[in-house]
């Protein structure tokens, strides 16, 4: 059975800085009939859990620890023995939320994930956190962002542990090198492709200064 992605969307709230907005998350599953991983576990374990099904649920990947990435982390792995994995720059922002319940496993640059047959390898990306990572599957032609790259540019840095030159060279290095036509499948809003963001690049750096 081949691989897919489906995809989910959250509703909720996300809170930094003394300040709270209402946001809707993607939520990424990636996997067959038989097994899978969930991309950022965002507000509503009931409704990821639906839509896993009977599935073995192998990983839940956190591609960064703002609290309306990783707020249903915790309920999911106890429904399904899942580990939560985490790169450890993220531990500050992970302990706002969960001070409790730390993550199971640590992401690390270049590590890979397998399910269904697939690779996800593991981009370590930091700007928009310090810890954020993007998930790149060759074989999906997708490379999942979480917050560092949208459709229309980085993801914010105006909030604390957050640094606009490093997200531009995150995106610079690790993400505009993908291929063109590679799908870019982001934490919010529209997917958009490498090709479509890559000659905007000068753009945001002048935004930035």
């Amino acid at each position: 059975m081949a691989a897919r992605i489906e995809h989910l969307v959250t509703s909720g709230t996300f809170s930094l800085d003394g300040g709270t907005w209402d946001v809707d998350n993607n939520v990424w599953i990636v996997g067959d009939d038989s097994e899978a991983v969930v991309i950022d576990a965002a507000h509503d374990a009931d409704a990821i859990a639906e839509a896993l099904g009977d599935r073995t649920l192998r990983a839940i990947v956190c591609t960064h620890a703002h609290n309306d990435h990783i707020d249903a982390a915790p309920a999911l792995a106890a429904r399904t023995g899942a580990p939560i994995l985490l790169h450890p720059d993220d531990l500050p922002l992970w302990k706002q939320t969960h001070p409790d319940r730390l993550p199971d496993g640590e992401l690390t640059d270049g590590q890979q994930l397998s399910v269904a047959g697939v690779e996800l390898t593991v981009l370590h990306t930091p700007g928009h956190a310090p810890g954020a990572v993007c998930l790149y599957a060759p074989e999906l032609g997708t490379v999942f962002t979480g917050d560092t790259l949208f459709q229309g540019g980085p993801g914010a840095t105006g909030r604390s542990f957050s640094h606009f030159p490093t997200i531009v060279e995150s995106i610079r290095k690790r993400l505009l090198a993908l291929p063109p036509e590679t799908a870019v499948r982001t934490g919010h809003g529209d997917s958009t492709t490498v090709g479509a963001e890559a000659p905007h690049l000068q753009e945001w750096i002048d935004r930035g200064h």
